[in-house]
Protein backbone atom coordinates (compact mmCIF):
# COMPACT_ATOMS: atom_id res chain seq x y z
CA UNK A 1 0.00 0.00 0.00
CA UNK A 2 2.60 2.44 0.79
CA UNK A 3 6.45 2.23 -0.01
CA UNK A 4 9.59 4.29 1.24
CA UNK A 5 9.17 3.36 4.68
CA UNK A 6 11.62 4.36 7.04
CA UNK A 7 13.40 2.13 9.53
CA UNK A 8 12.36 1.25 12.75
CA UNK A 9 14.61 0.45 15.40
CA UNK A 10 14.34 -1.73 18.49
CA UNK A 11 14.85 -1.20 22.00
CA UNK A 12 15.23 -3.02 25.45
CA UNK A 13 11.29 -3.80 26.99
CA UNK A 14 11.06 -1.91 30.05
CA UNK A 15 9.46 -3.91 33.29
CA UNK A 16 6.06 -2.42 34.43
CA UNK A 17 3.34 -2.72 36.28
CA UNK A 18 -0.44 -2.39 35.25
CA UNK A 19 -1.29 1.07 35.30
CA UNK A 20 2.05 2.66 34.47
CA UNK A 21 2.99 4.72 31.68
CA UNK A 22 5.86 2.77 29.66
CA UNK A 23 8.47 4.13 27.70
CA UNK A 24 8.18 4.16 23.65
CA UNK A 25 10.36 4.25 20.62
CA UNK A 26 10.36 7.17 18.86
CA UNK A 27 7.59 7.24 16.07
CA UNK A 28 9.41 7.57 12.75
CA UNK A 29 7.27 9.55 10.26
CA UNK A 30 6.87 7.78 7.11
CA UNK A 31 6.97 8.51 4.03
CA UNK A 32 4.14 7.42 0.96
CA UNK A 33 4.21 7.81 -2.54
CA UNK A 34 0.26 8.30 -2.71
CA UNK A 35 -1.55 11.09 -1.29
CA UNK A 36 -4.57 11.23 0.93
CA UNK A 37 -7.07 14.22 1.55
CA UNK A 38 -6.18 13.67 5.26
CA UNK A 39 -2.38 14.31 4.52
CA UNK A 40 -3.27 18.51 3.58
CA UNK A 41 -4.67 18.84 6.89
CA UNK A 42 -3.49 19.97 9.98
CA UNK A 43 -4.76 18.35 13.40
CA UNK A 44 -5.67 22.54 14.45
CA UNK A 45 -7.64 23.16 11.47
CA UNK A 46 -8.21 21.01 8.65
CA UNK A 47 -8.52 23.21 5.66
CA UNK A 48 -10.76 23.35 2.83
CA UNK A 49 -9.50 21.29 -0.76
CA UNK A 50 -7.62 23.31 -2.64
CA UNK A 51 -8.37 23.19 -6.29
CA UNK A 52 -5.08 20.54 -6.50
CA UNK A 53 -6.38 18.42 -4.58
CA UNK A 54 -10.56 18.61 -6.06
CA UNK A 55 -8.70 17.45 -9.38
CA UNK A 56 -7.27 14.45 -7.10
CA UNK A 57 -10.48 13.85 -5.34
CA UNK A 58 -11.98 13.76 -9.16
CA UNK A 59 -10.02 11.37 -10.68
CA UNK A 60 -9.98 9.54 -7.54
CA UNK A 61 -13.60 9.04 -6.96
CA UNK A 62 -14.94 9.98 -9.93
CA UNK A 63 -17.07 13.06 -9.36
CA UNK A 64 -17.41 15.10 -12.46
CA UNK A 65 -20.02 16.88 -10.97
CA UNK A 66 -18.82 20.82 -10.77
CA UNK A 67 -21.31 21.42 -7.88
CA UNK A 68 -20.25 18.46 -6.01
CA UNK A 69 -16.49 19.59 -6.30
CA UNK A 70 -17.11 23.15 -5.43
CA UNK A 71 -19.08 22.06 -2.05
CA UNK A 72 -16.13 19.85 -1.59
CA UNK A 73 -13.20 22.56 -1.74
CA UNK A 74 -15.86 25.20 0.25
CA UNK A 75 -16.52 22.62 3.23
CA UNK A 76 -16.17 23.86 6.45
CA UNK A 77 -13.31 21.78 8.79
CA UNK A 78 -14.09 17.76 8.37
CA UNK A 79 -13.54 18.04 12.41
CA UNK A 80 -16.31 19.61 14.05
CA UNK A 81 -14.57 19.01 18.02
CA UNK A 82 -10.91 19.40 17.89
CA UNK A 83 -8.67 16.98 19.66
CA UNK A 84 -4.93 16.64 20.18
CA UNK A 85 -4.59 13.21 22.21
CA UNK A 86 -6.47 9.92 21.24
CA UNK A 87 -6.82 6.31 22.90
CA UNK A 88 -6.41 3.70 20.07
CA UNK A 89 -8.88 0.70 21.37
CA UNK A 90 -7.04 -1.60 19.28
CA UNK A 91 -4.38 -3.84 19.10
CA UNK A 92 -1.70 -4.90 15.79
CA UNK A 93 -1.54 -3.65 12.46
CA UNK A 94 -4.76 -1.99 13.14
CA UNK A 95 -3.19 0.37 15.49
CA UNK A 96 0.03 0.94 13.94
CA UNK A 97 -1.79 2.04 10.79
CA UNK A 98 -4.02 4.46 12.74
CA UNK A 99 -1.03 5.67 14.87
CA UNK A 100 0.87 6.23 12.01
CA UNK A 101 -1.76 8.57 10.75
CA UNK A 102 -2.72 9.97 13.55
CA UNK A 103 1.14 11.21 14.73
CA UNK A 104 0.97 12.74 10.60
CA UNK A 105 -1.73 14.93 11.43
CA UNK A 106 0.10 15.81 14.77
CA UNK A 107 -2.17 13.71 17.33
CA UNK A 108 -0.45 12.25 20.39
CA UNK A 109 -1.54 8.65 20.91
CA UNK A 110 -1.95 5.81 23.97
CA UNK A 111 -1.68 2.60 23.08
CA UNK A 112 -3.48 0.02 25.48
CA UNK A 113 -2.37 -4.21 25.30
CA UNK A 114 -2.92 -7.54 27.32
CA UNK A 115 -0.32 -8.76 29.21
CA UNK A 116 0.71 -11.42 26.84
CA UNK A 117 0.78 -8.70 24.20
CA UNK A 118 3.16 -6.92 26.52
CA UNK A 119 6.09 -7.15 23.58
CA UNK A 120 3.74 -6.39 20.39
CA UNK A 121 5.01 -3.21 18.28
CA UNK A 122 2.03 -1.23 18.71
CA UNK A 123 3.16 -0.67 22.21
CA UNK A 124 6.03 0.95 21.04
CA UNK A 125 4.74 2.81 18.62
CA UNK A 126 2.64 4.93 20.75
CA UNK A 127 3.22 8.03 22.62
CA UNK A 128 1.93 6.12 25.79
CA UNK A 129 1.17 2.52 26.16
CA UNK A 130 -0.70 1.40 28.96
CA UNK A 131 -1.92 -2.39 30.33
CA UNK A 132 -5.52 -3.05 30.30
CA UNK A 133 -5.23 -4.62 33.37
CA UNK A 134 -3.81 -6.51 35.92
CA UNK A 135 -2.76 -9.90 34.15
CA UNK A 136 -5.24 -12.93 34.63
CA UNK A 137 -8.03 -10.14 34.90
CA UNK A 138 -9.17 -10.30 31.48
CA UNK A 139 -8.17 -13.09 28.52
CA UNK A 140 -5.73 -11.87 26.16
CA UNK A 141 -8.71 -11.25 23.32
CA UNK A 142 -11.43 -10.20 26.30
CA UNK A 143 -8.60 -7.75 27.29
CA UNK A 144 -9.52 -5.52 24.65
CA UNK A 145 -13.25 -6.13 24.78
CA UNK A 146 -13.15 -4.48 28.29
CA UNK A 147 -15.18 -1.31 28.29
CA UNK A 148 -14.74 0.25 31.55
CA UNK A 149 -11.09 -0.60 32.16
CA UNK A 150 -10.01 0.98 28.38
CA UNK A 151 -12.66 4.43 28.95
CA UNK A 152 -10.77 4.35 32.02
CA UNK A 153 -7.32 4.62 30.84
CA UNK A 154 -8.48 7.28 27.99
CA UNK A 155 -10.31 9.68 31.29
CA UNK A 156 -7.16 9.27 33.24
CA UNK A 157 -4.53 9.70 30.36
CA UNK A 158 -6.62 13.15 29.49
CA UNK A 159 -7.36 12.19 26.17
CA UNK A 160 -10.34 13.19 24.07
CA UNK A 161 -10.47 10.61 21.92
CA UNK A 162 -10.83 7.17 21.32
CA UNK A 163 -10.37 5.29 18.02
CA UNK A 164 -11.66 1.68 17.83
CA UNK A 165 -10.40 0.47 14.87
CA UNK A 166 -12.11 -2.47 13.08
CA UNK A 167 -13.01 -5.69 15.04
CA UNK A 168 -13.84 -5.72 18.74
CA UNK A 169 -15.57 -2.92 19.53
CA UNK A 170 -16.25 -1.12 16.67
CA UNK A 171 -19.52 -2.51 15.87
CA UNK A 172 -20.48 -2.38 20.04
CA UNK A 173 -23.02 0.88 20.22
CA UNK A 174 -22.88 0.61 23.77
CA UNK A 175 -19.21 1.25 24.05
CA UNK A 176 -19.61 4.46 21.48
CA UNK A 177 -22.03 5.61 24.05
CA UNK A 178 -20.06 4.78 27.20
CA UNK A 179 -17.42 6.29 25.52
CA UNK A 180 -19.33 10.15 24.29
CA UNK A 181 -20.66 9.80 27.82
CA UNK A 182 -17.41 10.42 29.18
CA UNK A 183 -17.03 13.00 27.33
CA UNK A 184 -14.20 11.79 24.69
CA UNK A 185 -14.96 11.87 20.90
CA UNK A 186 -15.84 8.97 19.48
CA UNK A 187 -14.20 8.21 15.85
CA UNK A 188 -17.01 6.12 14.27
CA UNK A 189 -20.36 6.15 13.26
CA UNK A 190 -22.80 7.52 15.11
CA UNK A 191 -24.07 4.32 18.10
CA UNK A 192 -27.49 4.78 16.46
CA UNK A 193 -26.37 3.68 13.20
CA UNK A 194 -23.94 0.98 14.08
CA UNK A 195 -27.07 -0.46 16.46
CA UNK A 196 -28.99 -0.70 13.01
CA UNK A 197 -25.98 -1.78 10.66
CA UNK A 198 -23.32 -3.43 13.18
CA UNK A 199 -25.83 -6.10 14.52
CA UNK A 200 -26.14 -7.66 11.36
CA UNK A 201 -29.98 -9.52 11.86
CA UNK A 202 -30.85 -5.75 12.37
CA UNK A 203 -29.13 -4.46 9.15
CA UNK A 204 -31.05 -8.00 7.26
CA UNK A 205 -34.68 -6.09 8.91
CA UNK A 206 -33.27 -2.28 7.32
CA UNK A 207 -32.97 -3.64 3.72
CA UNK A 208 -36.09 -6.12 3.44
CA UNK A 209 -38.11 -2.88 4.99
CA UNK A 210 -35.77 -1.18 1.80
CA UNK A 211 -37.32 -3.68 -0.07
CA UNK A 212 -33.78 -5.16 -1.02
CA UNK A 213 -33.17 -8.42 -1.77
CA UNK A 214 -31.43 -10.55 0.49
CA UNK A 215 -31.00 -14.35 0.70
CA UNK A 216 -33.72 -16.77 3.09
CA UNK A 217 -32.03 -16.30 6.79
CA UNK A 218 -34.03 -16.42 10.19
CA UNK A 219 -36.40 -13.37 11.37
CA UNK A 220 -34.09 -12.92 14.25
CA UNK A 221 -31.44 -14.69 16.03
CA UNK A 222 -31.37 -18.29 16.68
CA UNK A 223 -30.78 -19.12 20.45
CA UNK A 224 -31.89 -22.90 20.20
CA UNK A 225 -30.57 -25.60 18.78
CA UNK A 226 -34.12 -26.87 17.99
CA UNK A 227 -34.95 -23.43 15.92
CA UNK A 228 -31.53 -24.01 13.53
CA UNK A 229 -32.80 -27.67 12.87
CA UNK A 230 -36.34 -26.08 12.20
CA UNK A 231 -35.10 -23.48 9.27
CA UNK A 232 -32.66 -26.10 8.09
CA UNK A 233 -35.91 -28.30 7.45
CA UNK A 234 -37.54 -25.83 5.98
CA UNK A 235 -35.16 -24.00 3.39
CA UNK A 236 -32.28 -26.94 2.94
CA UNK A 237 -28.62 -27.10 2.84
CA UNK A 238 -26.03 -25.80 2.77
CA UNK A 239 -26.73 -23.11 4.98
CA UNK A 240 -24.19 -20.62 7.50
CA UNK A 241 -24.46 -20.00 11.11
CA UNK A 242 -23.36 -15.95 11.31
CA UNK A 243 -22.06 -14.36 14.22
CA UNK A 244 -24.95 -10.84 14.67
CA UNK A 245 -22.13 -8.73 16.12
CA UNK A 246 -19.18 -9.92 14.16
CA UNK A 247 -17.29 -9.77 11.25
CA UNK A 248 -14.07 -10.56 9.46
CA UNK A 249 -15.00 -14.64 8.71
CA UNK A 250 -14.87 -15.62 12.63
CA UNK A 251 -18.13 -16.71 14.76
CA UNK A 252 -19.20 -18.10 10.97
CA UNK A 253 -19.58 -21.81 9.49
CA UNK A 254 -20.62 -23.55 6.77
CA UNK A 255 -23.23 -26.08 7.34
CA UNK A 256 -23.74 -28.71 4.70
CA UNK A 257 -25.59 -31.21 6.43
CA UNK A 258 -27.72 -32.22 9.66
CA UNK A 259 -24.91 -33.92 11.00
CA UNK A 260 -22.62 -30.87 11.45
CA UNK A 261 -25.31 -28.31 12.50
CA UNK A 262 -25.32 -28.98 16.09
CA UNK A 263 -21.42 -28.52 16.22
CA UNK A 264 -20.77 -25.84 13.92
CA UNK A 265 -23.92 -23.78 16.03
CA UNK A 266 -22.24 -24.50 19.18
CA UNK A 267 -18.71 -23.25 18.05
CA UNK A 268 -19.93 -20.66 16.09
CA UNK A 269 -22.01 -18.88 19.38
CA UNK A 270 -18.34 -19.41 21.12
CA UNK A 271 -16.12 -17.64 18.87
CA UNK A 272 -18.50 -15.10 18.21
CA UNK A 273 -18.78 -14.82 22.49
CA UNK A 274 -14.79 -14.91 22.32
CA UNK A 275 -13.59 -12.51 19.61
CA UNK A 276 -16.58 -9.44 19.87
CA UNK A 277 -18.61 -10.49 23.37
CA UNK A 278 -21.74 -11.49 22.05
CA UNK A 279 -23.01 -14.65 21.66
CA UNK A 280 -25.52 -13.98 19.34
CA UNK A 281 -25.92 -15.90 16.15
CA UNK A 282 -28.40 -16.28 13.05
CA UNK A 283 -28.63 -18.24 10.00
CA UNK A 284 -28.45 -17.72 6.53
CA UNK A 285 -28.53 -19.82 3.54
CA UNK A 286 -25.67 -20.39 2.01
CA UNK A 287 -24.21 -19.33 -1.44
CA UNK A 288 -21.71 -21.13 -3.34
CA UNK A 289 -19.02 -18.98 -4.76
CA UNK A 290 -20.61 -15.51 -4.73
CA UNK A 291 -19.60 -12.24 -5.33
CA UNK A 292 -18.91 -10.11 -2.84
CA UNK A 293 -18.76 -6.14 -3.86
CA UNK A 294 -18.74 -3.64 -1.00
CA UNK A 295 -19.20 0.40 -1.42
CA UNK A 296 -17.19 2.34 1.44
CA UNK A 297 -18.89 5.48 2.35
CA UNK A 298 -16.59 8.38 4.27
CA UNK A 299 -17.84 11.13 6.19
CA UNK A 300 -16.74 13.63 7.97
CA UNK A 301 -19.44 14.73 10.23
CA UNK A 302 -20.64 17.78 8.73
CA UNK A 303 -22.73 16.23 6.40
CA UNK A 304 -20.42 15.50 3.98
CA UNK A 305 -20.36 12.10 3.00
CA UNK A 306 -18.60 10.22 -0.43
CA UNK A 307 -17.73 6.74 -1.66
CA UNK A 308 -14.70 5.49 -2.79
Amino acid sequence: MCDGITSISASAVPKHQHGEETPSMNFDHLKFSFKSLSRQASHENLASLSSANAEIVERRFHMPNEEGLQHLKNTSPVVSKKFHKVLIANRGEIAMRIMRTAHELGLKTVAIYAYEDRLSMHRYKADESFQIAPEGKHTPVGAYLAQDDIIDIAVRRNCDAVHPGYGFLSENADFARKVEAAGLKWVGPKPETIDALGDKVKARAVATECAVPVVPGTDGPIDKLSDAHAFCNEHGFPVIIKAAMGGGGRGMRVVRSADELDSAFERARSEALSAFGDGTVFIERFLDRPKHIEVQLLGDGQGNIIHL
